[in-house]
Parts: C-alpha cells; structure tokens; sequence
C-alpha cells in the first residue's frame, strides 16, 4: 500500500492553482511585452516576424518557474528543524546582501534600487528579506516568550530586528516591500503576545515616518497625491497608472473579453504581466472568473493560519503565521493597488505575477508551511482517525467472512 503524503492538500491544490493561473495569464498578457523586449528596434512588429518571439515572457517564467519548483521541493523536504538553526545565519546573510545592494544595486528602469545582477540573472533581496524576517522572528519569539511583553526585552529588541531589514530596504526606495515586511513583523509580535500599549507607541512613530517620507521623498508623494485623484484627469504617471487599471476591471465585465483580447495591456497599462496582472487578467476573464482569484487566497489564509493554530511547537506555529500573513497580505495590498483602492506600491501578486524572486521565495515558503502541516496536532488527529476507521472497516470484513 502505497503510504499518503500527509501536507495539506487543500493548501497545495490552491497554491497549484495559482501558479498555473499566472503561467496561462502571463502567456496571455505578456505578449505585448514580449514584442517590445524581443524586437526593440523593429518599427512595425508582428508574431509571424523572425525576429519577433511573441512568447518570450511566457518562456522566461517558465524557466522561473522550474527554478521555483525547486526551490520549493528543498524546502519542503529540509526538516524544520534545519530552518530554526539555520535562522539567525540566514538573517544575517540577508541584511547583508541588503546593504550590499545599496552599494551595487539596479534599478532595472524602476524608482527602486533593489535588484543585483548574477550570471545574467536578476536577483531581489528584499524578497528573501521576507522570509528571513520570519523565520528569525520566530526562533526569537520562540526562545524570549517570557519577555516579549517586556519594553526593554521585547519591544526594543523588536524593533531593532525589524530596523535591520526594513531600513536598507527604505534605503533601496522599496516602499512596498518595507509596508509587507512591516505587517508580517508586527502580526507576528501581536501573536507572540505584545503589549498594547508598545504597540501604540511603534504605530504613532509609524505615522511620523510616513508622513516624513510622504512630504519629503517627491515619488511617494506623486503616488499619493494620483492615489487621491484617480477619478479626476490627471497627467501624472502614478494617477495614470490607477486609472487605467480600473478601466481595465470596468472593461472586463462580467464575463471579460477572452483570453489575449484585452486592450489595456498593449498600449495603456505599464507592468500588465507584473505589477496590474490582476487588473489585466480581469479585463480578459470579468468578475465571475476572477473572483476566484481572490476566494484562493482567503483558502490560504484560512488554511495556513488552521496549520499555525494547530502546530506543535511555538517556532513553528510562529513561522506558519508570518508566511500566511506574508502572502495574504501582499496578495490584498496588491489586489487593492489594481483596483484602486491603495496607492503604487509595486509589489507581485504572489504566484502569479511576473518575477522569479518573488515567485522562488513565495514557494519557498509554501514549502515550509506544507512541512510545518504535517506535524500539525490537527493531522496528527485525522490521520488516526482515518486509521482507526481503515482498522475497523477492516475487522468488520474479516468477521463476515469468519
């Protein structure tokens, strides 16, 4: 008898569907800019031209993809045993390679300066951050649960941990990725039993700093200002941007144009396959279609945060809750830039957009959450009930035949 493989199966076939989603809706929306990456020079281009590789988007994430899978299988595969005592070295190495990339970063054409360049192949950190951010938060909380209350042991330290990762990355002018960082960290702390009353004061000191960057740093405050004037004609390329990914929403209907039918993605949506991939895949798919989008990642976040309830010890349950809330969070911060109810952030839709460090990263840490749910109390329980029952089905048979 072939012996079950004990993850949570409900987690995985979401987290399938995603990714396979993405793959369909790349091919789908990228061609535009598979033209204009594969035949920069050419004036008038077509698919049936040579020089033209109308898939070559589809090809590249492809190729991501692959390496995600495998990222994937390691991690889930490595014990989390590994990944508690290998946690403060990850961390370390990480905010090093973010200083790093502050000295020898690229922009890639973006306001953000958060990529290295490697074998010819683009790498962010700020993605990795995330999950090193998790992981030693965990082994952190998990070791100083007593104190975590404390002002001077718990939220000091906190904040000093959290700073580490989230200055460099402010530094780089990643605004988005330092908001993710920030709520996973914090959701994390509240879970860890935080009090209050440091919460408050972390949040007032919060809204200083953003209202510093917001007056002082021109592009944040271009992408506030378009955020608060997406209804009105404006010029300005953050109030563009809004607009044209709420026309794409509104075009798309019910029931959407079609699979390569969408309009905005050839002329007016910037980042169609990246960043507005969920405004784009509306246009195509509507409401009907895409509304199951947003349905997968409430099942992620009800199952990983089922896992996190249910885990056995306190650094994994840590680690469960920091990844659910990594990818929820993102998700609906990004869904809620297309939609224009949040400003510019640019940050991916988790396991869709176009982007191999967020998609690695992502099923990274998929991975260790499908671990972590194997040696969950709720499993744990399940399993012998199906085996008490498989039993005593079993017996049942042997007595009618006896």
């Amino acid at each position: 008898m072939r012996k079950a493989l004990k993850f949570d199966h409900t987690l995985a076939l979401t987290v399938f569907f995603l990714v396979i989603f993405g793959l369909v809706m790349i091919t789908s929306i990228g061609v535009p800019k598979s033209i204009s990456l594969s035949a920069p020079g050419v004036l008038y281009p077509s698919c049936s031209d040579a020089n033209v590789d109308c898939y070559l988007l589809f090809k590249k994430h492809l190729m991501r993809l692959a390496a995600a899978l495998v990222a994937f299988f390691v991690a889930y595969k490595l014990p989390i045993k590994f990944w508690k005592k290998i946690s403060g070295l990850f961390f370390v190495g990480i905010v090093g390679l973010l200083i790093f990339v502050l000295v020898s970063g690229s922009s890639y054409d973006t306001i953000a300066t958060s990529w290295l360049t490697i074998f010819n192949t683009s790498l962010q950190p700020s993605e990795l951050a995330k999950l090193s951010i998790i992981l030693y938060l965990a082994f952190w909380f998990s070791k100083k649960k007593d104190s975590v209350d404390s002002f001077a042991d718990g939220f000091i330290p906190f904040c000093i941990i959290s700073g580490m990762v989230m200055l460099p990355v402010i530094l780089q002018n990643d605004y988005g990725s330092t908001l993710v960082i920030g709520l996973i960290a914090v959701c994390m702390y509240v879970i860890a039993g935080a009090q209050w009353r440091h919460l408050a004061l972390g949040f007032m000191v919060a809204m200083i700093g953003v209202i510093v960057v917001i007056s002082t740093v021109p592009h944040v405050r271009e992408r506030f200002q378009g955020f608060t004037r997406v209804d009105e004609d404006c010029i300005e390329d953050y109030c563009w941007q809004s607009q044209q990914a709420n026309i794409a929403v509104g075009s798309g209907g019910f029931f959407g144009k079609g699979l390569t039918q969408g309009i905005q993605k050839s002329y007016w949506l910037p980042q169609a396959s990246d960043d507005f991939i969920f405004a784009a895949s509306a246009e195509e798919l509507g409401f009907i279609r895409i509304i199951f989008i947003i349905l997968a990642y409430f099942v992620i976040a009800l199952r990983g945060y089922t896992i996190a309830n249910h885990a056995k010890n306190d650094f994994e349950m840590y680690t469960a809750v920091g990844i659910t809330t990594w990818i929820v969070v993102q998700a609906f911060i990004n869904i809620a830039v297309n939609t224009a109810l949040f400003p510019v952030t640019g940050i991916t839709l988790p396991f869709i957009s176009y982007g191999g460090s967020s998609l690695v990263t992502s099923l990274m840490g998929i991975g260790i959450l499908l671990k972590i749910s194997e040696n969950t109390s709720y499993h744990v329980r399940s399993t012998t009930r199906r085996i008490a029952t498989r039993r005593a089905s079993t017996s049942r048979r042997k007595y009618r035949r006896s």
